[in-house]
């Protein structure tokens, strides 16, 4: 079956299920806010217990990104304004700027596994012979973002802490940008100045860094799994269909159930760029019901480690490469 005929069979579950909505939004907030609290009392007995619970509290952080992803798509709730106004507090404690997140999200999912439309919303991924036409120069810089070190610890930081600070790719597309930066900006700054003003720098370096740091983090790897494994997808514009690279170019993250409920199924991942209106919590009735998609373009939880070494996109073999077997094509 053709991509394209999945669109319509995954139609009917593209109905989100308001208590189901609030159900999800409650179990997720009430206990970031609770354990954002209990961290901050923790510092009166050790900075470190804090610490520990500002960690974990970053996986409630990621789930409530999530639900921001969903309120972008226009899939969490029926009435989409609703989904705007949630998705724009939320975007406050996940330091994105909802709208300029969302338009730079569509432009990722209209153009995934596109060779002549890279550059917003993606990760940078050159062609084997792309990297060889470069000098030296720029293959250091290559090698340099899309070492895992970096990528994971110094990109996720830019991004959310830097990055989203203005309308990166958007900067001449219109003032709802602009303002929807701003004015998250200031809205982030009052919340960290309050922070700062009742409970000092502990709070700050203690609680609110590392449950974002953390939280970050999770986002950059999740989102690389998504795209970046052996047998995805990349094809030149004349060669290029958006529902052809929705399904091959995105991977199949299955996780443990207990990491499934905390990333919101978004390593359902194929099926989600097929169907982007399907609530994240409908995406389990999805390959529960059609093993053909729960089996395609799986990669389990120690299967995604070994992606990390994939960085060049062969166009012959059309499989994705690390240095040293691209160096070996050469030989």
């Amino acid at each position: 079956m053709r991509p394209s005929e999945w669109t319509r069979i995954l139609a009917k579950y593209r109905e989100p299920i308001l208590s189901r909505s609030l159900f999800e939004l409650t179990v997720t907030l009430v206990p970031f806010v609770a354990i954002w609290a209990l961290a901050w009392w923790a510092l009166s007995i050790s900075p470190w217990l804090a610490l520990a619970l500002a960690l974990a509290n970053s996986a409630f952080l990621v789930r409530l990104f999530m639900i921001q992803h969903d309120c972008g798509h226009g899939a969490f709730f029926k009435d989409r304004r609703w989904g705007d106004r949630l998705g724009r507090i939320l975007g406050v404690l996940t330091l994105t700027p909802y709208d300029v997140w969302r338009r730079t999200h569509a432009i990722h999912h209209a153009t995934t596994g596109n060779l002549d439309r890279r550059g917003v919303g993606d990760l940078p991924t050159l062609t084997v012979r792309e990297y060889r036409e470069k000098r030296w120069t720029g293959r250091v810089m290559y090698r340099l973002v899309r070492n895992p070190v970096f990528l994971f610890g110094v990109v996720p930081f830019y991004t959310f802490f830097l990055q989203n600070r203005l309308p990166v790719g958007l900067m001449r597309s219109g003032w709802q940008y602009w303002f929807s930066a701003l004015a998250t900006n200031v809205a982030i700054g009052a919340a960290l100045g309050a922070l700062g003003w009742f409970g000092g720098w502990d709070v700050l370096l203690f609680v609110f860094l590392p449950t974002m740091l953390l939280a970050a983090m999770t986002g950059m790897w999740l989102f690389y799994v998504q795209h970046q494994f052996e047998d995805t997808s990349w094809d030149d514009e004349e060669d290029w269909d958006v529902h052809d690279a929705a399904f091959n170019g995105s991977s199949h993250y299955d996780l443990p159930c207990i990491l499934r409920w905390i990333t919101a199924n978004i390593g359902v991942h194929h099926v989600h760029h097929l169907a982007s209106r399907i609530p994240f919590y409908r995406l389990s009735e999805v390959v529960r019901d059609h093993d053909i998609l729960a089996q395609s373009h799986r990669v389990t939880l120690w299967e995604s480690f070994r992606c990390a070494r994939l960085h060049l996109w062969d166009e012959k073999s059309r499989k994705l490469l690390s240095f040293s077997d691209a160096r070996m094509l050469a030989t």
